[in-house]
């Protein structure tokens, strides 16, 4: 074993660059997803993978690197035919050529990109997601939605600092209207597109819920802007979770994102797309002049019809005018009648009334007569039964049979118990009476 040649490691590492070298000597079309794409130092640097379709793990992954000198020319080429730039997730065709470096390893180097290919896996993949949005029944959602005749407090999706935020809202407080536009900041451009605008989306739906029933607070509309980006950032739009948040947010969404060739899927399922912010203010200040002149509209309407109207009346108030004597004397003569028949009508019953009135009285009388006698007769009874009563229990009589009543202090004595030895008490006879002193008492006890 030891007489075997032992070879360094960078003498090993030379060989198999002198054997790729001679064995992978030209250059090769590749098909890769990015899986990582960063720039430094004027170089592009790529993670490329191939994914099972079925697991969409990786099957094969490999490094890249494009040098400045062919970088320069390559990017802005790629962006203006594409429309987006290179970024993670990003199918590509690339010619590359191999390249063994002794320190820093195997690479592919980048000589050229087919942006037709990407191009067609874009549009194939925004299709994807238009099918599957029609499948969801979700596409046009936004377009059934009615833009309110007063579209007064906007909602705002923008990067605070774009220019184009700045241009939307001086172009709404230069128009004659009170509009009230309020920010959600969220990321305009890279990978971040769509989790920024949905979670603004998110507090845009929160803040409507929490003032509870649509009132003059409430969110009339959502615009979503971006300016002074590049086209080649378009791409963070065209993603289906952010489709799907937008195609079913209950506020119509207007979209001024782009260019006028460019149109992402969020502009197709959004109420109304427009090309820039200031078309975007530009289009809710005309949608409050239309609402301005059917108001004027409907105002001067108005107008001629209560005129016709009054006009209308004036003629007819004209005619009753005239109508007005021979209608006032048929009807002076009706009411004449009709009191002339209520006058009789009243006698008659009147006179009825009196009538009905006095032979009830003469009844009442008659029978008030016989009661008021048999009253009497019944009293004068009654009065003789007690003056016998009263006779029947007259001390008198008592007396006259030999009786006697004794008081003390004026009241019939009852009990020798009321005596005191030296009281006076009376004693009533049937001729006089007898005044004594109590010398002594004595109690019968039975």
């Amino acid at each position: 074993m030891m007489s075997e040649k032992t070879l360094s490691l960078y003498e090993l590492n030379s060989l198999v660059r002198m054997t790729i070298e001679q064995t992978l000597s030209r250059e090769y079309w590749v098909e890769a997803e990015l899986a990582e794409c960063r720039t430094s130092r004027g170089h592009c640097y790529m993670e490329l993978v191939e994914k099972d379709d079925r697991m969409s793990t990786p099957i094969a992954r490999a490094s890249a690197k494009c040098w400045q000198s062919t970088w320069s020319l390559l990017q802005p080429y790629f962006e203006r035919t594409t429309g987006q730039s290179l970024h993670a997730g990003l199918k590509v065709r690339l010619k590359v050529y191999a390249q063994f470096h002794e320190a820093y390893g195997f690479s592919w180097i980048v000589t050229d990109i087919d942006p037709t290919f990407t191009l067609g896996d874009m549009a194939r993949k925004r299709q994807e997601i238009i099918r599957q949005l029609k499948a969801e029944g979700v596409f046009d959602l936004q377009k059934s939605l009615d833009l309110p005749a007063f579209c007064l407090n906007i909602a705002v999706i923008s990067s605070e600092t774009a220019a184009g935020y700045g241009d939307f809202v001086n172009q709404l407080a230069d128009s004659p209207y009170n509009f009230h536009a309020q920010l959600f900041p969220a990321i305009m451009q890279g990978e971040q597109v769509e989790q920024s605008i949905i979670s603004a989306l998110e507090q845009i739906f929160t803040s409507n819920e929490e003032r509870g029933v649509r009132n003059e607070d409430s969110f009339d509309c959502v615009v979503i802007i971006r300016g002074g980006g590049a086209t080649a950032d378009l791409s963070g739009f065209d993603t289906l979770a952010l489709a799907e948040n937008v195609a079913q947010f209950p506020i119509p969404i207007i979209t001024g994102i782009g260019h006028d060739r460019d149109e992402s899927i969020i502009d197709m399922v959004s109420h109304t797309r427009v090309k820039t912010p200031t078309a975007a203010a530009q289009f809710l200040i005309s949608c409050l002049d239309r609402t301005q002149q059917r108001i004027n509209d409907c105002r001067e309407r108005l107008a001629r019809y209560a005129q016709s109207k009054m006009e209308t009346e004036r003629l007819r108030m004209a005619r009753l005018a005239e109508c007005i004597p021979t209608l006032f004397t048929v009807v002076r003569t009706r009411e004449e009648a009709r009191l002339e028949r209520l006058s009789q009508t009243l006698a008659t019953s009147i006179a009825r009334r009196l009538e009905r009135g006095r032979q009830q009285l003469s009844t009442l009388n008659l029978q008030l007569s016989a009661a008021a006698t048999l009253r009497l007769d019944r009293e004068h009874h009654r009065l003789a039964l007690l003056t016998q009563r009263a006779q029947a229990l007259d001390p008198a009589l008592l007396l006259k049979r030999g009786y006697s009543i004794t008081l003390h202090n004026g009241k019939a004595l009852r009990s020798a118990a009321d005596l005191q030895p030296g009281d006076e008490i009376e004693t009533r006879l049937e001729q006089g009476t007898v005044h004594a002193t109590v010398r002594s008492t004595q109690q019968n006890n039975k």
